[in-house]
């Protein structure tokens, strides 16, 4: 393993990079209710003001960002993680920015009646549509459940697929499309979705109540965030409070633990011409860190 370098730092509880065709890296910045663009030479720009809690990107068909929105935290002074939601929460949404202007359109704040909570993560299919996360929002004496859920980058159409899950967190697909990835933050667990079309999950049967089946979990302190699957098939999972990316295999075996100087690695994501170049967003001192990775990520569709 090479080692990890920092690219950017002083970002406000950074997630959600996406490594663009120029080599600079969109990112969300939840502590600053914006999403950034930060060029290889480190220098960081508003690319947008989103407002809320922007917490996960991906590019489009259309080529434009959507970012699923958690609806903005509250933080305390000394604490980077966000503390339940902000004083001027209203619910979570997914928007879609213009890549030219940075201008955000809200898409999405409720599914069949109920709003959105917290959305986490997103990804885009092959057929146009996207899966997304709903973390839930943590409150004092209780939470929201989270959930699953697919809808089209034009609006017209967003449906739950998977519910309740407790804290459905980052979300990817397997290079055939065929399994849906979500890591479950609370209890560190990785869940397994069958795709039998465009939006559609294989009907809930066995012991969990959204249908998923456990991939790996692990014990301990470990909680899951935000992943990214490989080519080979494998998972890389940012692991909270280990400070570790957790690799794994599609059997569920622990392919590889690669410790960060950080002990909220929240997100990875993978760019280069040989899609080697891991970016890993360090949030608890805010950073941008790049290593090497022994294999390569699987590219995303549209970016």
């Amino acid at each position: 393993m090479s080692e990890v370098r920092i690219v950017a730092t002083g970002l406000g509880f950074p997630e959600g990079p996406i490594v663009m065709p120029d080599g600079s890296v969109i990112l969300t910045e939840i502590r600053k209710n914006q999403c950034s663009r930060i060029t290889p030479d480190g220098k960081v720009s508003l690319f947008s003001a989103a407002g809320g809690g922007p917490n996960g990107l991906a590019v489009g068909p259309d080529g434009a960002i959507y970012c699923v929105n958690n609806g903005g935290n509250r933080y305390v002074e000394g604490v980077s993680m966000g503390q339940g939601p902000s004083p001027d929460y209203k619910g979570g949404s997914v928007q879609r920015i213009d890549r030219t202007t940075g201008a955000a359109t809200t898409l999405y704040t409720e599914c069949d009646g109920h709003k959105l909570s917290a959305p986490n993560d997103i990804v885009f299919d092959a057929h146009g549509g996207f899966y997304f996360t709903d973390l839930g929002k943590r409150y004092p004496r209780h939470r929201d459940h989270g959930g699953v859920y697919y809808a089209l980058p034009d609006g017209s159409k967003i449906v739950c697929l998977a519910y309740p899950i407790l804290s459905a967190n980052g979300c990817g697909l397997s290079p055939d499309g065929k399994i849906l990835y979500v890591a479950d933050t609370e209890g560190a667990r990785l869940w397994a979705f069958d795709v039998e079309g465009p939006g559609m999950l294989r009907k809930p049967g066995g012991h969990a109540p959204h249908g998923g089946r456990t991939i790996a979990g692990l014990g301990g302190k470990a909680r899951f965030d935000s992943l990214a699957v490989m080519q080979s098939g494998n998972i890389t999972v940012a692991t909270l409070t280990t400070g570790m990316i957790t690799e794994i295999s599609p059997a569920g075996a622990i392919v590889r633990e690669v410790k960060m100087p950080d002990v909220y690695p929240t997100n990875i994501c993978f760019g280069g011409a040989d899609m080697r170049t891991a970016y890993i967003t360090l949030s608890d001192a805010g950073q941008l860190a790049t290593m090497q990775w022994p294999e390569p990520g699987l590219k995303l569709n549209y970016n």
